[in-house]
């Protein structure tokens, strides 16, 4: 493991210089990608900083006790080692939790949708509750939000809402939100003061953005051909027009717009970028749209990551069988502890499965 940090140090160090070449500075998308990941990398150079420190102190301290005759500075070095060597096994711990792999596309903003489950017009009020719980919490972590798309419920709520979430590892922090919501409490819609439960669906995809687009450019064949024009003085004597092929999906475009090769080139680039990152969308939807089907499965009362009970005060996430007895608090945006806590369960899974393979 000490090998593994002292090359993350290395690297860390050659991005910091990165982060002072004006080259760099100049490219604001290589600039933003640099320093993301100086600061990823950063968190774990300062955990590995203070565990050599720790683990050069126990050293010295054990040093002393095998050299030093004097009794005060042994009952010192013993009193130190009896702090610091409880201490080990936490910064391992924590060391390795922060060397699992991230998924990059933790980063990215997060497209969020809530449907309406079983329910009637119950579920769309309780829709409609989940989405404010979401955007008190989001307005707490300072992230913005758009709604682009609702369709409102007949007696309140929505019976389907879409918003685009935009801040600092939005979706690696909702992505765990995903699944079916179940509520079990007295409608306002029940006139004998029942229970019932209804259930709402909750989808957090990453949101795909032009960067995201990767063209290789040894997968690039271009040809340039003569342009055709009006004739007389404008005839382009020259083969300045250009066709450019994506080789690994087909893509052709052609582009004579410009007056010389040079700008019918960078034309004709940004085309086929706008075309492939159209491509990678529709791709993208549909993998959305499977994704959906197995996050949420059927949207009814039994398909569910988490139940909010009235009656109770009560809230129990599933998947990792936490129950909490503050359900006011988490309807009004307080939901940062059951995510880190899911946080917490997923990485200690990687965590094992890394020790397992």
């Amino acid at each position: 493991m000490l090998d593994k940090l002292e090359a993350i140090k290395e690297r860390y160090e050659y991005i910091s210089e990165q982060l002072g070449d004006p080259d760099v500075v100049s490219d604001m998308k290589r600039y933003t990608k640099i320093s993301r990941e100086y600061k990823n990398l950063g968190e774990i150079v300062k955990a590995y900083e203070a565990y050599k420190n720790v683990l050069s102190n126990i050293a010295t301290n054990k040093e002393i006790l095998e050299t030093e005759k004097d009794e005060e500075f042994r009952e010192m070095a013993k009193m130190e080692l009896n702090e610091l060597e409880p201490q080990v096994k936490d910064m391992e711990e924590n060391i390795k939790f922060l060397l699992i792999p991230k998924d990059p596309e933790d980063e990215k903003n997060a497209i969020m949708e809530i449907r309406a489950g079983t329910g009637g017009d119950e579920a769309s009020i309780f829709a409609g509750d989940l989405f404010r719980m979401y955007t008190r919490y989001f307005d707490e972590k300072s992230w913005k939000y758009e709604i682009i798309a609702r369709t409102e419920g007949s007696a309140g709520g929505y019976s389907k809402i879409a918003m685009e979430v935009n801040g600092p590892s939005v979706y690696g922090t909702l992505k765990y939100e995903s699944g079916g919501h179940r509520v079990q409490r007295v409608p306002k819609t029940e006139s004998q003061g029942r229970v019932h439960t209804s259930a709402a669906t909750v989808v957090v995809m990453p949101r795909l953005e032009m960067e995201d687009v990767n063209v290789n450019k040894a997968d690039l064949e271009w040809d340039t051909f003569r342009a055709s024009g009006a004739g007389g003085q404008h005839v382009n004597k020259t083969e300045s027009a250009v066709r450019v092929t994506h080789v690994p999906t087909g893509e052709v475009v052609e582009c004579q717009d410009g007056r010389s090769q040079l700008r019918n080139r960078e034309i004709a680039l940004d085309r086929l970028y706008a075309r492939l990152y159209q491509r990678q969308r529709e791709e993208h939807e549909s993998k959305v749209a499977g994704a959906r089907k197995s996050l949420v499965g059927t949207g009814d009362r039994s398909g569910k990551v988490r139940t909010y009970n009235y009656p109770q005060n009560r809230v129990t996430d599933h998947r990792i069988n936490l129950t909490l007895y503050n359900l006011s608090a988490i309807v009004d945006g307080d939901i940062g502890g059951i995510i880190d806590a899911l946080r917490v369960a997923d990485n200690a899974e990687k965590l094992k499965e890394g020790l397992e393979n």
